[in-house]
């Protein structure tokens, strides 16, 4: 095996998503030193990042979900530090966590994904409805899990939910909803690993959905034709490659009625958790937890 020398597993921090971060931290630590990795936990919400050149950390495994961790901030520290990490570079963390400028750049490239809006303190949510249509989807730009998120089924409650996404980001999107599967794809290598397909008995894939309930259906194989698998595949590295980003993630997206993908976002740090969706497509793809960990610590650059 690869000598990694002293690898720090960064999780926790200090965003809304820190609790799932820990967990997801916990299981990467554990299956990295199952492979005899000299890995240890690192939490930048109660150390300095400089420890990192202090205690002689050679590698970094980034753990971190949300804001300060999977925004591109720690990326450009690391850069800076000269410790290759893993996931996506500075610009494409930035650009990947930002869903109002993801799709910007989705659409400059010919992407499919859902239309929506940019909202504000001024916005006439009346006219945005009417636009959009309902039911719609109200969301902070710049968090993850569906925290702040809102399925908005009645026109009279958009200020409500525009409040809630607001308390988490200034930036706030509507985004039109597309009633159909929602399908994940993970990203290792250049390379997309089997679909799932998402089923809640909930009004959407939400927080409690992803992380805390029982009744949540993760399906793979999908369900799709063996063609029409591939083709969301391929159009999902092509969305990846197209914010810049590289190493490993995920890309979500629903089919609208036509059967053709619309693509939601990218996580370029998803959840390490037993609820996850990377680890279960790996599974099927034939590549344990431990080996996946392993394989996203080797693809860690810096530069």
């Amino acid at each position: 095996m690869k000598d990694f020398g002293k690898v720090a597993v960064l999780m926790g921090g200090k965003s809304a998503e820190r609790a799932v971060s820990l967990k997801s931290g916990a299981a990467v630590l554990a299956a990295l030193r199952t492979k005899g990795v000299d890995a240890h936990a690192f939490d930048p919400a109660e150390r300095g990042l400089d420890a990192l050149i202090s205690e002689r950390f050679q590698r970094a495994f980034i753990a971190l979900h949300g804001r300060f961790g999977e925004d591109g901030t720690v990326q450009g520290a690391l850069e800076l530090l000269g410790i290759p990490y893993t996931g996506s570079g500075v610009l494409a963390s930035a650009l990947a966590m930002d869903k109002w400028r993801t799709k910007l750049l989705w659409q400059a490239a010919g992407v499919s994904t859902p239309r929506q809006e940019l909202l504000g303190p001024d916005t006439d949510l009346g006219a945005v409805a009417e636009r959009l249509g309902l039911p719609l989807m109200v969301k902070p730009a710049n968090e993850g899990s569906s925290i702040g998120m809102t399925k908005l089924r009645e026109a009279a409650r958009f200020d409500e939910a525009y409040a809630l996404a607001a308390n988490y980001d200034r930036v706030v999107i509507a985004e039109a909803f597309v009633d159909g599967p929602e399908l994940t794809a993970g990203i290792v290598g250049g390379e997309a690993l089997p679909l799932i397909r998402l089923e809640t008995p909930r009004d959407f894939y939400d927080y409690d959905a992803k992380y805390l309930a029982n009744d949540t259906r993760y399906l793979v194989p999908c369900g799709l034709p063996a063609e029409t698998e591939a083709m969301i595949q391929r159009e999902a590295l092509r969305a990846f490659s197209v914010l810049g980003c590289r190493g490993w993630g995920r890309v979500d997206v629903m089919l609208d009625r036509s059967g053709m993908p619309q693509f939601l976002e990218v996580n370029t740090s998803p959840g390490m958790t037993d609820h996850s969706l990377v680890p279960m497509a790996a599974r099927h793809a034939g590549v344990p937890f431990d080996d996946l960990c392993l394989r996203i610590l080797e693809l860690a650059h810096v530069g």
